[in-house]
Formats: structure tokens, sequence, C-alpha cells
């Protein structure tokens, strides 16, 4: 390509009509946050969340503490810098000329998210008892926990979902969107999500942002609980922060291809087929099918 050619498409992308919509300017000298190092603080989070199944494979009982201990360090540090990074994004989008407390706010956030971690583990181990008895594939709990795409996504949601809790910017977004890209399952961090949850098999499944799902509900692939409409504001904009997704009860079960849209609720206990379409509140203990 010629030196004419060059400088010519270099002039056209520097000129502001062209940039300014998707330019980020940095406004206080801080650099965006890394889905790199996001997805390697994951990696580290699984391997405190299940030791021997992630990280150092030959992790024993006597040796335990002090990997967490090291790990937890690692993270500690590494996600505090993310968590800077993702409230700096978001001054310089709102355009707040002064963020010299975010470091601050940072550190703090971060050691109340590493209190959170047995918690979180306690849920997970719950949602892989939940796959190993939901699915009569699975001869060992271990294949589900190693295994599984719902469990890889329900690892990252059960992370993102307690950063989004403590109103961090962008971080637990990233980290749903890492699960989201390597397991086709996409799960909002801010959905509420009960215990022993499994999503069988997987692919095509959409949870929204104020979804509430509760206690032993089990999902199958192509399932989405979305939104049915978006009320605007006076510039024809989505209002921001409405619940618009469905509440789902306990032990209900929604399989594949199910569609629920809208701020209904599914009753305790009922059954919705396959390729079902629901605007509308389901009693407890319905069977919902299609018309033959």
């Amino acid at each position: 390509m010629s030196e004419k050619i060059l400088n010519k498409i270099t002039k056209e992308l520097c000129q502001k009509k062209s940039f300014e919509k998707v330019y980020h300017p940095s406004r206080h000298e801080e650099y965006m946050p890394s889905g790199t190092e996001i997805a390697e603080i994951i990696d580290f989070l699984k391997s405190i969340l299940f030791p021997g199944y992630f990280g150092p494979s030959k992790i024993k009982p006597e040796t335990m503490k002090f990997y967490i201990g090291s790990t937890l360090d690692k993270i500690s540090l590494k996600l505090s810098k993310q968590i800077k990074r993702g409230a700096c994004f978001a001054c310089s989008e709102k355009k707040i000329a002064n963020c010299s407390n975010c470091e601050q706010k940072a550190k703090k956030n971060t050691f109340k998210f590493i209190e959170k971690i047995p918690s979180i583990r306690a849920k997970l181990a719950k949602d892989a008892e939940a796959a190993f008895e939901g699915d009569p594939a699975a001869k060992l709990i271990g294949e589900a926990i190693f295994c599984y795409p719902s469990l890889e996504a329900l690892i990252h949601y059960r992370i993102a979902h307690e950063l989004f809790k403590l109103k961090i910017q962008l971080i637990p977004r990233i980290i749903s969107e890492l699960a989201h890209s390597k397991t086709g399952i996409d799960i909002h961090p801010g959905a509420k999500i009960g215990e022993n949850f499994f999503i069988d098999h997987g692919t095509g499944v959409v949870i929204g942002e104020t979804c509430v799902i509760g206690n032993n509900v089990r999902l199958y692939q192509g399932v989405t609980l979305g939104a049915k409409s978006f009320p605007l504001d006076n510039k024809k904009n989505p209002l921001k922060g409405r619940k618009r997704h469905p509440i789902i009860k306990n032990k209900v079960i929604i399989y594949s291809g199910a569609t629920i849209l809208g701020r209904v609720t599914i009753g305790e206990g009922s059954v919705i087929g396959g390729n079902v379409w629901i605007t509308e509140n389901i009693p407890p203990y319905t069977k919902i099918n299609q018309e033959r």
C-alpha cells in the first residue's frame, strides 16, 4: 500500500467526527481493565473454590493452607487493580473530574469480596451436586465440576454477582461475558439465583439482569428468561433499572427452547415444556406444553 493512501486513511481515522463515538479518553491516567488479567483472577479463584480440580492437581489438605493463603494474596493485589481500573473507566464515561478515592475504594471492596469466597464455594458445591443428581449421564460429581459448561458459567456468575452487589463498575460484566463467550450461557451478574441450580447442556441460555430464580430450579439449553418490552424515557431511550425479567419460583423445570418474557412469575413446582412462549403468570404446580 502506498504511503499516500496510508496518510489519507490515517487522516480520516483521526478526524473527530470519525472517532468521537468510539474513543475512550482516560481522564485519570489509568488503563482500561484487562480481560486477560481478569481471566487469570478467575483461574486463581477456581483453584481455591475447587482445589485439586483446578490449579495444582497435587494439592493436599496439609499443604492447602499455604497454597490458598498465597493465592488469596495474589488475587487481592490483581483484583484491586482491576476494580480501580473499572472505577476510573466509569469516572471517565461520566466525566467526573476527580476520582482520587478510587484506589482506596478498590482495596476496601476487594477485601469485602474475599470475605464472600467461603459462601460462594458453598453455593457452587450445591450447584455441582444438583448437576450430578439432575443428569443421569454424570457418573461422578467430579465429572460435573470439571467438565460441565453450566458449572463453568455458574462459577463466573457467583463471583460476578458478589462483585455486582458491591456496585463495582464494569468488572462483573467482563467476568460474565468471559463465561458467555466460552460456554454460550449468558447470565447477567445482576440476576438473583438460589441454591441447587442446574443448567443441562446449557448452550443458548439467557438469564436477564433482573431475573429472580429460586432454589432447585433446572433449565435446559436454549431457554430465554428475558424482557418483554423496554419503557422509554422522553428521549426514546430504554429506562434503566426497571424490573423487567421473570421470577422463577422453587423447584421449577424449564425445558429446551422455552421463552419467558417480562416480569411474570412461574409458580413453584411448575414444568414448562420445550419451545413454548410465555408472557403471563403461571400458577404453582402447572404443566405447560406446546399445543398439538
